[in-house]
């Protein structure tokens, strides 16, 4: 039985590695929209001339 429990170790790490890899490599670009139209907004106001006067 203790043969049988040594066994059974790898087994549950193996079951559990799998999972968390699974959850690790999920897809997650739902945020993405939201900072992709963030930097596009910033990227606008960079480019935006300036009111003042031109560096030399």
């Amino acid at each position: 039985m203790a043969a049988l429990t040594w066994l059974l170790i790898p087994l549950f790490a193996a079951v559990g590695a799998a999972i968390w890899a699974s959850w690790a490599a999920r897809n997650r670009t739902t945020g993405d929209v939201a900072e992709l139209a963030g930097y596009s907004r910033f990227r606008e106001a960079m480019e935006k001339s300036h009111s003042g006067t031109e560096p030399a």
